[in-house]
């Protein structure tokens, strides 16, 4: 499916935000590990973590998926291993956090992936687990999916590596209540996207396990074996990965869109981009609905937009949402701090770069960062590689344009499938021209 999106005048709309991939995740893989049935209620129904809610059900868990609802029939960490690899297909947040818990199968679990995902790295996390007491092979390229996963979690003293993806180090964390002994765990150098670590704690806690934070230079936690997580009840509240493109569309039209359903105090760190967009030039308003009980938020702008000089490590999901508000920006705008997007779903730094460049915009990127530049916007024909976030970062980008094309559009599936429906409605209310 290709789409093809005209220029639009100022949108002035209000859509509800998506429920959180990264919270759906991690409550389905708490929950299954949990002694007793949890409900997970308005979760993200979208392919990763359908595929997450797979891989669980074939490492023996009993998952029961309806409209709004999921009831998890907790295993109390006693997995059982498949007779067959687990495909985890593009999903690298699937792959990564449960790398660790497929330790808790009593046999070996094979993991495999797309064709990207055996591109990805994950030996940080493997070295990591193998030193503490794992026996983890790769069947491919080394350092790479596919896995065999065997040997046992001991727990002991683990040193971790997050510079690539905190992925690794929530996958230890949230494995960890079931290792044969207490774990502690330490980050070696630096960590990109730290506070995705704190939703996974954040929500260890809510099923009853919450890690001792004992160290802060590094970054460190003990984890006491024999806990075991307690079964819940717990409604995913709203994305602001996926938020960030109402945001956007707000700032590249020069109008107003309100998003319902986000947590104004919220773990999630791409709420960040509230911050970065008033300090363009957008406003920013939060308000309560008192009948309803619902938290908003409305961004707008009526005015030029300034670039802006921001390191990003801590919120990689919104930097193509950000490099396309910057590129109808009056000034040049510097993003750092991103080395870590080069092994995402697609190279996300030469997505940018690629697809800016195609559109008229002069961009310069190196390993760690993208400089942003003024210039004259033209239509144009993006091809995401399969990249959910291109896509639609790129889509709210040619509404500011108009004849623009997005390929391959459905991949947006991955974490939006209601998407494009809602894009569409938008864009109508507001105009084309």
């Amino acid at each position: 499916m290709d789409m093809h999106i005209g220029r639009c005048g100022p949108v002035h709309a209000r859509v509800r935000a998506p429920p959180s991939k990264s919270f759906t995740h991690r409550a389905l893989i708490i929950a299954a590990l949990a002694e007793g049935v949890s409900l997970i209620k308005g979760q993200l129904d979208a392919d990763d973590t359908r595929i997450t809610a797979r891989a669980l059900a074939a490492l023996g868990v009993r998952i029961v998926w309806e409209h709004g609802l999921i009831t998890v029939y907790g295993t109390g960490g006693m997995l059982q291993a498949p007779g067959s690899a687990i495909d985890i297909g593009d999903s690298g947040t699937s792959m990564r956090l449960l790398t660790a818990v497929c330790l808790l199968a009593d046999g070996p679990v094979t993991m495999t992936g797309s064709a990207r995902m055996q591109e990805r790295p994950i030996g940080p996390l493997v070295d990591a687990l193998n030193n503490a007491g794992a026996s983890i092979s790769y069947l491919q390229t080394q350092g790479c999916p596919p896995l065999i996963i065997d040997g046992t979690l001991e727990g002991g003293d683990i040193q971790a590596d997050g510079s690539i993806s905190s992925q690794f180090i929530s996958s230890l964390l949230i494995a960890s209540p079931y290792a044969e002994k207490d774990a502690t765990i330490s980050l070696v150098g630096p960590v990109v996207s730290e506070p995705y670590i704190r939703i996974t704690t954040g929500m260890m806690s809510l099923f009853g396990v919450t890690p001792d934070l004992i160290g802060h230079s590094p970054l460190s936690w003990k984890i006491h074996a024999g806990m075991g997580y307690k079964p819940v009840s717990y409604t995913v509240e709203g994305d602001y990965s996926s938020s960030s493109y109402w945001f956007a569309l707000a700032a590249v039209t020069r109008g107003s869109v309100t998003v319902e359903g986000l947590t104004q105090e919220s773990d999630q760190g791409d709420r960040r981009l509230l911050d970065i967009l008033k300090q363009m030039g957008c406003t920013i308003t939060w308000n309560h609905d008192g009948e309803t009980g619902d938290t908003m938020v409305m961004v707008s702008c009526n005015g030029p937009l300034s670039g802006v000089d921001v390191d990003m490590a801590d919120c990689p999901d919104v930097v193509q949402t950000l490099a396309v508000v910057a590129a109808v920006a009056e000034t040049p705008t510097r993003i750092t701090g991103i080395h870590h997007l080069r092994a995402k779903e697609s190279d996300r730094i030469a997505a940018i770069v690629k697809g800016l460049k195609e559109l008229g915009i002069r961009c310069e990127a190196d390993d760690d960062e993208i400089v942003i530049s003024p210039g004259k916007l033209t239509g144009g024909i993006i091809h995401p590689e399969r990249d959910h976030r291109t896509a639609m970062s790129f889509a709210i980008l040619g509404t500011a344009i108009g004849n623009v094309t997005i390929l391959d559009a459905g991949c947006v599936t991955k974490s939006y499938p209601d998407f494009w429906e809602e894009f569409r409605s938008v864009w109508k209310t507001a105009g084309s021209c």
